[in-house]
Protein backbone atom coordinates (compact mmCIF):
# COMPACT_ATOMS: atom_id res chain seq x y z
CA UNK A 1 0.00 0.00 0.00
CA UNK A 2 2.92 2.38 0.60
CA UNK A 3 4.13 1.47 -2.69
CA UNK A 4 0.91 2.66 -4.18
CA UNK A 5 1.00 5.89 -2.21
CA UNK A 6 4.08 7.01 -3.22
CA UNK A 7 3.32 6.16 -6.71
CA UNK A 8 0.49 8.40 -7.17
CA UNK A 9 2.09 11.06 -5.54
CA UNK A 10 4.91 10.70 -8.34
CA UNK A 11 2.87 10.56 -10.88
CA UNK A 12 0.51 13.15 -9.80
CA UNK A 13 4.04 15.52 -9.36
CA UNK A 14 4.51 14.25 -13.12
CA UNK A 15 1.19 15.68 -14.34
CA UNK A 16 1.46 18.86 -12.81
CA UNK A 17 4.71 19.59 -13.49
CA UNK A 18 3.25 19.04 -17.73
CA UNK A 19 0.09 20.80 -17.27
CA UNK A 20 2.31 24.01 -15.96
CA UNK A 21 4.51 23.41 -18.88
CA UNK A 22 2.22 23.34 -21.78
CA UNK A 23 0.36 26.14 -20.40
CA UNK A 24 0.77 29.58 -22.62
CA UNK A 25 3.32 32.09 -21.40
CA UNK A 26 0.96 34.66 -20.66
CA UNK A 27 -1.03 32.56 -18.19
CA UNK A 28 2.08 31.89 -16.53
CA UNK A 29 3.43 35.19 -16.34
CA UNK A 30 4.42 37.09 -13.13
CA UNK A 31 2.10 39.91 -12.41
CA UNK A 32 1.39 42.73 -10.01
CA UNK A 33 -0.59 45.28 -8.82
CA UNK A 34 0.30 48.29 -6.46
CA UNK A 35 -1.98 51.04 -4.64
CA UNK A 36 -0.59 54.17 -3.59
CA UNK A 37 -1.19 57.62 -2.77
CA UNK A 38 -0.79 60.75 -1.06
CA UNK A 39 -3.17 62.88 1.61
CA UNK A 40 -1.66 66.62 1.86
CA UNK A 41 -3.23 68.97 3.67
CA UNK A 42 -2.21 72.60 4.49
CA UNK A 43 -3.73 75.58 6.32
CA UNK A 44 -2.44 78.96 4.57
CA UNK A 45 -2.84 82.45 5.23
CA UNK A 46 -2.56 84.83 2.32
CA UNK A 47 -2.17 88.58 2.30
CA UNK A 48 -3.18 91.42 0.58
CA UNK A 49 -5.89 89.92 -1.67
CA UNK A 50 -8.04 91.76 -4.26
CA UNK A 51 -8.73 95.37 -4.24
CA UNK A 52 -9.54 95.55 -0.28
CA UNK A 53 -6.33 94.12 0.09
CA UNK A 54 -7.92 91.60 2.83
CA UNK A 55 -6.02 88.24 3.99
CA UNK A 56 -7.35 85.19 3.58
CA UNK A 57 -7.21 82.02 5.70
CA UNK A 58 -7.86 78.89 3.97
CA UNK A 59 -7.33 75.14 3.42
CA UNK A 60 -6.42 75.05 -0.03
CA UNK A 61 -8.12 72.09 -2.48
CA UNK A 62 -4.90 71.80 -5.16
CA UNK A 63 -1.89 71.69 -3.22
CA UNK A 64 -0.18 71.75 -0.41
CA UNK A 65 3.60 70.43 -0.15
CA UNK A 66 2.45 67.81 -3.12
CA UNK A 67 -1.02 67.78 -4.68
CA UNK A 68 -2.53 64.47 -3.05
CA UNK A 69 -3.96 61.50 -5.55
CA UNK A 70 -4.54 57.84 -5.44
CA UNK A 71 -3.72 55.49 -7.89
CA UNK A 72 -2.67 52.31 -9.11
CA UNK A 73 -0.27 51.09 -11.11
CA UNK A 74 1.03 47.10 -11.84
CA UNK A 75 2.75 45.40 -14.44
CA UNK A 76 2.64 41.78 -16.17
CA UNK A 77 5.94 39.27 -17.79
CA UNK A 78 4.80 38.38 -20.95
CA UNK A 79 7.94 36.78 -21.40
CA UNK A 80 11.01 37.49 -23.80
CA UNK A 81 11.95 40.39 -21.94
CA UNK A 82 8.26 42.19 -22.61
CA UNK A 83 5.83 43.57 -20.14
CA UNK A 84 2.81 45.06 -20.02
CA UNK A 85 2.11 48.33 -18.08
CA UNK A 86 -0.72 50.56 -16.91
CA UNK A 87 -1.42 53.40 -14.39
CA UNK A 88 -4.73 54.87 -13.40
CA UNK A 89 -4.50 57.97 -10.74
CA UNK A 90 -6.72 60.06 -9.65
CA UNK A 91 -6.18 63.50 -7.80
CA UNK A 92 -8.48 64.76 -5.06
CA UNK A 93 -9.09 68.00 -2.83
CA UNK A 94 -8.80 66.33 0.74
CA UNK A 95 -10.61 69.78 1.75
CA UNK A 96 -13.98 69.15 0.15
CA UNK A 97 -13.18 65.03 -1.01
CA UNK A 98 -14.16 66.23 -4.32
CA UNK A 99 -11.67 65.30 -7.85
CA UNK A 100 -9.24 67.73 -9.32
CA UNK A 101 -8.34 68.10 -13.01
CA UNK A 102 -11.32 69.43 -13.69
CA UNK A 103 -13.77 67.05 -11.67
CA UNK A 104 -11.92 63.85 -14.01
CA UNK A 105 -12.42 60.23 -11.89
CA UNK A 106 -8.65 59.41 -12.86
CA UNK A 107 -7.50 62.68 -14.49
CA UNK A 108 -3.82 62.58 -13.29
CA UNK A 109 -2.72 59.73 -15.66
CA UNK A 110 -4.62 57.00 -17.23
CA UNK A 111 -2.65 55.04 -19.10
CA UNK A 112 -2.10 51.62 -20.66
CA UNK A 113 1.32 50.09 -22.71
CA UNK A 114 4.00 47.89 -23.40
CA UNK A 115 7.30 47.87 -21.93
CA UNK A 116 10.67 46.06 -23.20
CA UNK A 117 14.61 47.11 -23.71
CA UNK A 118 13.47 49.34 -26.04
CA UNK A 119 11.68 51.92 -23.78
CA UNK A 120 7.59 52.01 -23.39
CA UNK A 121 4.55 52.85 -26.14
CA UNK A 122 2.28 53.53 -23.88
CA UNK A 123 -1.96 55.37 -24.73
CA UNK A 124 -3.85 57.50 -22.44
CA UNK A 125 -4.31 60.53 -20.68
CA UNK A 126 -0.16 60.95 -19.54
CA UNK A 127 2.32 63.84 -18.35
CA UNK A 128 3.79 65.31 -21.40
CA UNK A 129 7.66 65.63 -21.96
CA UNK A 130 7.76 68.72 -20.10
CA UNK A 131 7.09 66.98 -16.99
CA UNK A 132 10.07 64.57 -17.11
CA UNK A 133 12.43 67.35 -18.00
CA UNK A 134 11.49 69.35 -14.59
CA UNK A 135 11.43 66.56 -11.90
CA UNK A 136 14.88 66.98 -10.93
CA UNK A 137 15.75 70.52 -11.28
CA UNK A 138 12.66 72.48 -9.89
CA UNK A 139 12.98 72.43 -6.02
CA UNK A 140 9.48 73.43 -4.90
CA UNK A 141 7.83 71.23 -7.42
CA UNK A 142 4.48 71.71 -7.73
CA UNK A 143 3.46 73.02 -3.98
CA UNK A 144 2.09 75.88 -2.56
CA UNK A 145 4.41 78.62 -3.71
CA UNK A 146 6.15 77.67 -6.31
CA UNK A 147 6.75 77.90 -10.41
CA UNK A 148 3.25 76.83 -11.23
CA UNK A 149 2.22 80.12 -8.96
CA UNK A 150 3.81 81.63 -12.24
CA UNK A 151 2.81 79.27 -14.48
CA UNK A 152 -0.28 77.39 -14.09
CA UNK A 153 0.47 74.95 -17.26
CA UNK A 154 3.48 73.78 -15.39
CA UNK A 155 2.43 71.65 -12.72
CA UNK A 156 -0.43 70.53 -15.32
CA UNK A 157 1.20 69.17 -18.02
CA UNK A 158 -0.62 66.71 -19.05
CA UNK A 159 -2.83 65.32 -22.78
CA UNK A 160 -5.72 63.16 -23.31
CA UNK A 161 -5.76 60.90 -26.11
CA UNK A 162 -1.70 61.11 -26.36
CA UNK A 163 0.40 58.11 -27.69
CA UNK A 164 3.71 58.45 -25.83
CA UNK A 165 6.83 56.72 -26.13
CA UNK A 166 9.71 56.90 -23.04
CA UNK A 167 13.32 54.94 -22.93
CA UNK A 168 16.02 54.72 -20.52
CA UNK A 169 19.51 53.75 -21.88
CA UNK A 170 21.94 54.26 -18.99
CA UNK A 171 22.06 57.85 -17.81
CA UNK A 172 19.77 59.11 -20.57
CA UNK A 173 16.59 59.63 -20.59
CA UNK A 174 14.54 59.96 -24.07
CA UNK A 175 10.82 60.39 -24.86
CA UNK A 176 8.13 61.87 -26.95
CA UNK A 177 4.56 62.25 -27.08
CA UNK A 178 1.77 63.35 -29.60
CA UNK A 179 -1.89 64.06 -28.34
CA UNK A 180 -4.67 63.77 -30.77
CA UNK A 181 -6.96 66.00 -28.75
CA UNK A 182 -5.21 67.63 -26.00
CA UNK A 183 -7.83 68.77 -23.24
CA UNK A 184 -11.43 67.11 -23.55
CA UNK A 185 -12.45 69.31 -20.06
CA UNK A 186 -14.30 72.32 -20.57
CA UNK A 187 -13.45 73.65 -16.48
CA UNK A 188 -11.85 76.69 -17.12
CA UNK A 189 -8.01 77.34 -16.16
CA UNK A 190 -5.66 74.63 -15.57
CA UNK A 191 -7.83 71.97 -14.87
CA UNK A 192 -9.82 72.20 -18.31
CA UNK A 193 -9.40 73.98 -21.48
CA UNK A 194 -12.13 72.77 -23.85
CA UNK A 195 -10.10 71.44 -26.66
CA UNK A 196 -11.18 68.16 -27.07
CA UNK A 197 -9.89 67.98 -31.03
CA UNK A 198 -9.61 64.22 -32.66
CA UNK A 199 -11.91 66.23 -35.39
CA UNK A 200 -12.18 65.06 -39.07
CA UNK A 201 -12.77 69.14 -40.28
CA UNK A 202 -9.33 70.50 -38.61
CA UNK A 203 -7.04 67.77 -38.06
CA UNK A 204 -4.44 70.45 -36.43
CA UNK A 205 -7.08 71.54 -33.85
CA UNK A 206 -6.05 71.01 -30.13
CA UNK A 207 -2.85 68.44 -31.19
CA UNK A 208 0.31 68.44 -28.44
CA UNK A 209 3.51 67.11 -29.08
CA UNK A 210 6.48 67.40 -26.70
CA UNK A 211 10.18 65.99 -27.00
CA UNK A 212 12.65 65.25 -24.20
CA UNK A 213 16.42 64.70 -24.03
CA UNK A 214 17.63 64.08 -20.35
CA UNK A 215 20.63 63.05 -18.30
CA UNK A 216 20.99 61.50 -14.70
CA UNK A 217 23.92 60.68 -12.92
CA UNK A 218 24.93 60.56 -8.80
CA UNK A 219 26.61 63.46 -9.19
CA UNK A 220 24.63 66.27 -11.70
CA UNK A 221 22.32 66.15 -14.40
CA UNK A 222 19.99 67.62 -16.86
CA UNK A 223 17.43 67.90 -19.74
CA UNK A 224 16.13 69.75 -22.80
CA UNK A 225 12.73 69.52 -23.35
CA UNK A 226 9.75 70.93 -25.84
CA UNK A 227 6.09 71.08 -25.36
CA UNK A 228 3.83 72.55 -28.15
CA UNK A 229 -0.13 72.63 -27.56
CA UNK A 230 -2.44 74.09 -30.27
CA UNK A 231 -5.96 75.50 -30.19
CA UNK A 232 -9.41 75.23 -31.18
CA UNK A 233 -12.79 76.47 -31.88
CA UNK A 234 -13.85 77.56 -28.43
CA UNK A 235 -10.71 76.65 -26.39
CA UNK A 236 -9.66 78.99 -23.14
CA UNK A 237 -6.17 80.53 -22.84
CA UNK A 238 -7.27 82.50 -26.34
CA UNK A 239 -6.05 79.51 -28.42
CA UNK A 240 -9.20 79.86 -30.28
CA UNK A 241 -7.95 78.28 -34.23
CA UNK A 242 -5.68 75.46 -34.89
CA UNK A 243 -3.34 77.83 -36.31
CA UNK A 244 -2.29 79.24 -32.66
CA UNK A 245 0.10 77.46 -31.08
CA UNK A 246 1.34 77.93 -27.38
CA UNK A 247 5.30 76.75 -26.94
CA UNK A 248 7.64 76.23 -23.98
CA UNK A 249 11.10 75.26 -24.11
CA UNK A 250 12.57 74.25 -20.97
CA UNK A 251 16.45 73.84 -20.30
CA UNK A 252 17.47 72.96 -16.90
CA UNK A 253 20.84 71.09 -14.54
CA UNK A 254 21.58 70.39 -11.08
CA UNK A 255 24.84 69.28 -9.30
CA UNK A 256 24.78 66.82 -5.99
CA UNK A 257 26.87 68.24 -3.21
CA UNK A 258 28.28 66.50 0.13
CA UNK A 259 24.08 65.09 0.24
CA UNK A 260 22.76 68.56 -1.11
CA UNK A 261 21.62 69.73 -4.27
CA UNK A 262 21.62 72.77 -6.36
CA UNK A 263 19.42 73.59 -9.29
CA UNK A 264 18.99 76.05 -12.15
CA UNK A 265 16.76 76.36 -15.03
CA UNK A 266 14.46 77.95 -17.37
CA UNK A 267 11.37 77.58 -19.53
CA UNK A 268 11.29 79.90 -22.61
CA UNK A 269 7.82 80.29 -23.88
CA UNK A 270 6.14 81.36 -27.23
CA UNK A 271 2.20 82.25 -26.95
CA UNK A 272 -0.15 82.75 -29.99
CA UNK A 273 -2.58 83.90 -28.16
CA UNK A 274 -1.05 87.02 -26.60
CA UNK A 275 -0.95 89.71 -28.97
CA UNK A 276 0.70 92.34 -26.99
CA UNK A 277 3.62 89.83 -25.26
CA UNK A 278 3.61 86.41 -27.07
CA UNK A 279 7.29 85.90 -25.74
CA UNK A 280 8.15 84.97 -21.57
CA UNK A 281 11.14 83.34 -19.82
CA UNK A 282 10.26 81.77 -16.40
CA UNK A 283 14.06 81.46 -14.64
CA UNK A 284 15.23 80.15 -11.48
CA UNK A 285 17.74 78.66 -9.20
CA UNK A 286 16.97 76.74 -5.95
CA UNK A 287 18.52 73.98 -3.32
CA UNK A 288 17.98 71.19 -1.40
CA UNK A 289 19.76 70.55 1.79
CA UNK A 290 18.71 67.55 4.31
CA UNK A 291 19.83 67.99 7.83
CA UNK A 292 18.50 65.43 9.34
CA UNK A 293 14.87 64.41 9.68
CA UNK A 294 14.61 68.25 8.54
CA UNK A 295 15.23 69.32 4.58
CA UNK A 296 14.86 72.70 3.93
CA UNK A 297 14.01 73.57 0.29
CA UNK A 298 14.47 77.13 -1.14
CA UNK A 299 13.72 78.51 -4.91
CA UNK A 300 13.60 81.90 -6.30
CA UNK A 301 11.53 82.29 -9.44
CA UNK A 302 11.16 85.38 -12.20
CA UNK A 303 8.89 86.03 -14.79
CA UNK A 304 9.80 88.51 -17.26
CA UNK A 305 7.65 89.12 -20.48
CA UNK A 306 9.65 90.51 -23.28
CA UNK A 307 8.96 94.31 -24.86
CA UNK A 308 6.54 94.30 -21.52
CA UNK A 309 6.45 95.98 -18.16
CA UNK A 310 4.74 92.91 -17.23
CA UNK A 311 6.83 90.67 -14.91
CA UNK A 312 7.22 88.86 -11.40
CA UNK A 313 9.09 88.13 -8.72
CA UNK A 314 8.49 84.68 -6.30
CA UNK A 315 11.15 83.42 -3.71
CA UNK A 316 9.85 80.72 -1.37
CA UNK A 317 11.36 78.70 1.42
CA UNK A 318 10.12 75.42 3.03
CA UNK A 319 10.76 73.57 5.66
CA UNK A 320 9.62 69.75 5.55
CA UNK A 321 10.31 67.54 9.01
CA UNK A 322 9.93 63.95 8.96
CA UNK A 323 8.32 61.86 11.44
CA UNK A 324 8.54 58.67 9.65
CA UNK A 325 9.22 57.32 6.12
CA UNK A 326 5.77 58.11 5.03
CA UNK A 327 4.27 60.78 7.82
CA UNK A 328 5.97 64.84 7.67
CA UNK A 329 4.94 68.21 8.73
CA UNK A 330 5.76 71.11 7.02
CA UNK A 331 5.66 74.68 6.77
CA UNK A 332 6.48 76.90 3.78
CA UNK A 333 6.62 81.29 2.99
CA UNK A 334 6.63 82.69 -0.43
CA UNK A 335 6.36 86.07 -1.51
CA UNK A 336 5.16 87.59 -4.68
CA UNK A 337 6.26 90.85 -6.17
CA UNK A 338 3.92 91.78 -9.32
CA UNK A 339 5.09 94.69 -11.52
CA UNK A 340 2.89 95.95 -14.67
CA UNK A 341 -0.49 94.58 -15.03
CA UNK A 342 0.02 91.44 -13.95
CA UNK A 343 -1.40 90.30 -11.02
CA UNK A 344 -0.50 86.89 -10.29
CA UNK A 345 -1.09 85.52 -6.73
CA UNK A 346 1.95 84.29 -5.00
CA UNK A 347 -0.39 80.91 -4.04
CA UNK A 348 -1.14 77.98 -6.11
CA UNK A 349 -3.44 76.03 -3.48
CA UNK A 350 -6.29 77.57 -5.19
CA UNK A 351 -8.46 80.41 -7.18
CA UNK A 352 -9.42 83.71 -5.50
CA UNK A 353 -6.09 84.70 -3.62
CA UNK A 354 -5.06 87.32 -6.64
CA UNK A 355 -3.11 90.87 -5.50
CA UNK A 356 -4.34 93.93 -7.86
CA UNK A 357 -2.67 94.32 -10.82
CA UNK A 358 1.08 95.28 -10.04
CA UNK A 359 0.40 94.32 -6.52
CA UNK A 360 2.73 91.92 -4.11
CA UNK A 361 1.78 89.56 -1.12
CA UNK A 362 3.13 87.21 1.35
CA UNK A 363 1.51 83.37 1.76
CA UNK A 364 2.09 81.28 5.21
CA UNK A 365 1.52 77.57 5.12
CA UNK A 366 1.65 74.59 7.32
CA UNK A 367 0.74 71.06 6.79
CA UNK A 368 0.70 67.34 7.14
CA UNK A 369 1.87 64.97 4.13
CA UNK A 370 1.63 61.28 4.36
CA UNK A 371 1.97 58.51 1.25
CA UNK A 372 1.16 55.14 1.07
Amino acid sequence: MRCVVLWRQQAAGVLLAALAAAMPAAVRAQSGVTLYGIVDVAVEHVTDVGAQKSGLTRVPSLTGSLPSRVGLRGSEDLGGGLRAVFTIEGGFAPDQGTSTQGGRFFGRQTFVGLSGPWGTVSLGRQYTMLFWSLLEADIMGPALYSSGSLDAYVPNARADNAVAWQGRFGGWMLGATYSFGRDTVNAGGPAGTNCPGEAAADRKACRQWSGLVKFDSARFGAAAAIDEIRGGAGAFGGLVRSDLKDTRLSVNGYVRLAGHKLAAGFIRRDNDASATAPRSDLTWVGGSFPLGSLTVDAQLFRLDFRNSDNAAVLPALRGTYRLSRRTAVYGAVGFIDNDGQLALSVSGGGAGSAPVAGGSQTGVGIGVLHSF
